[in-house]
């Protein structure tokens, strides 16, 4: 007994030194967001200089992370997650220091290289101890609330440190914790690697950095370079080739880094395409918020960030209830209460001006809580479910990247829609001119709604067991009867 229940205790301080990681990793895509109208003063950067502020680093981890994935398991999943931590650490301590915007976005990138080695390795450890189906659900729907409160907390947490010691202690707060990570990987986690490597995907790799970062560029530049000029066509020009490009390429590689197939199953899609809109919907959320609560209604970092609270407090409250209904339910009730929340927030906040009262507006950011925190446990369970043992680390690694991909989406757009992109400060009218985008998240919030329903249908399930065959792991030549085996067991 005394052995089990050390076992078990393992286990959960096992899921514990991942989360801690992938806090860190989570809070740092929105603990930025407060301090950027700060930031962009000091510097003296525009408004699309700090747009890539937030999406450098977004970017960096969405084309990353499945390259990270892949070398855990040649070279060791508990030696990657310390080098991952290192790297985050020292890119956090350079970002501190950074002497211009132009320095900061560049030191971004490095702490994302960290950052990409965390979460899918830390995904892998946690898919390898919990084994039991039940154990693992709970072990995601933790890990997936992990994933709520730190992106919660992020602005509070931001805006306490930017008032106290100034913006560039955010970035301190990350060496202590990367530290101790490291630590307690290497007294508590185990080596392992995957017992067959998969091989390193060079041109797939460079496919998804081009698709994404000209997407994105296309859309933060668009508004400054014009629509029509041949720089912002260039950029989207790139974005469809690219896409077709890695399309063609992979479905031709027997070990692909994007693995085209599993997009025949309509839950992994509606997954995939769940987390871009609703962690777009998130990114441009925190962006303009910090804006609107700042520069419009003239409140500290600090101040902004206690604004913030509902909406922490939602994914706080919500997060672990969601990962208890995905296990006991099903994903379908809390993905569709989500797409609600998200749609009904969204929508109070179309009606905002430069003096809407203070009650209203923290009704809105708890009921935007509620959908956010609700929403990221059936992700990634849906993205992972009928998919066998040896891929459930790839196809955790998609649902990661669709994760970033959609913030880096999400804050391009907002501030493409607003019309803020080219300025340095935004101004009184800022309010309204972000309408268009609260009335964008309302539409993103029904198609999860109707993703919801998708997902669990009876031809989403059949689509699963159509490309079961497809995805099946090969037996084990030592579990193939042979002839003298089978006339052993017929004596």
């Amino acid at each position: 007994m005394k052995t089990l229940a050390s076992r078990y205790t393992h286990k959960y301080l096992i899921l514990a030194i991942c989360c801690l990681s992938l806090f860190i990793v989570s809070m740092d895509s929105t603990i930025v967001n407060v301090a950027l109208p700060s930031i962009g003063r000091e510097l003296h950067s525009t408004i699309s200089g700090l747009q890539w502020t937030i999406d450098a680093y977004t970017l960096v981890l969405a084309s990353l992370l499945m390259l990270s994935g892949s070398t855990a398991d040649r070279l060791g999943r508990r030696r990657t997650f310390q080098l991952g931590l290192t790297l985050f650490g020292i890119g956090s301590l350079l970002c501190s220091v950074a002497p211009t915007v132009g320095w900061l976005v560049v030191f971004r990138m490095i702490q994302a290289v960290g950052g990409s080695m965390l979460n899918p390795v830390a995904m892998s450890i946690i898919t390898a101890t919990f084994t039991d189906r039940k154990q693992r659900a709970r072990a995601v729907g933790f890990w997936s609330a992990v994933v709520g409160v730190s992106l919660g907390l992020g602005p509070l947490v931001g805006g306490a440190i930017t008032d106290s010691i100034g913006w560039r202690g955010i970035f301190w707060v990350n060496v202590p914790i990367a530290m101790a990570a490291i630590v307690l990987t290497a007294l508590f986690v185990p080596e392992s690697k995957s017992p067959r490597v998969r091989r390193f995907d060079p041109i797939g790799q460079l496919l998804v950095i081009c698709l994404f970062a000209s997407l994105v560029g296309g859309l933060i530049e668009g508004p400054s370079l014009g629509w029509a000029s041949v720089a912002t066509i260039s950029l989207f020009s790139a974005t469809v080739l690219s896409l077709i490009a890695l399309l063609l390429y992979e479905r031709r590689r027997r070990e692909p880094l994007v693995d085209v197939r599993f997009f025949r199953s309509l839950p992994f899609s509606s997954a995939v395409l769940t987390a871009i809109l609703a962690f777009a919907s998130n990114g441009a959320f925190l962006f303009l918020v910090a804006l609107y609560l700042q520069e419009v209604r003239g409140f500290t970092p600090f101040q902004a960030g206690l604004h913030t609270l509902p909406l922490a407090g939602a994914q706080l409250i919500f997060a672990p209830i969601s990962g208890r209904l995905v296990a006991s339910v099903g994903t379908r009730l809390p993905l569709g209460i989500a797409g609600i929340a998200l749609a009904t927030g969204a929508g109070l906040l179309t009606t905002i001006t430069a003096d809407t009262p203070i009650v209203f507006l923290l009704c809105a950011f708890g009921v935007f809580g509620i959908g956010l925190g609700l929403v990221n446990a059936p992700i990634t369970n849906t993205a992972v479910s009928g998919m066998p043992k040896a891929q459930v680390g790839s196809a955790a690694a998609v649902a990661s990247t669709s994760r970033q991909v959609g913030v880096s989406l999400g804050v391009a757009i907002a501030g493409t829609l607003a019309g803020v992109g080219s300025v340095a400060v935004v101004g009184p009218g800022f309010a309204e001119a972000t309408h268009p985008v609260w009335w964008t998240i309302v539409g993103l919030a029904c198609v999860i709604f109707a993703l919801a329903i998708i997902a669990n249908s009876a031809r989403g399930q059949r689509s699963v067991d159509e490309i079961a065959y497809l995805l099946a792991e090969p037996t084990p030549t030592s579990e193939i009867p042979t002839a003298a085996t089978s006339s052993s067991s017929r004596g």
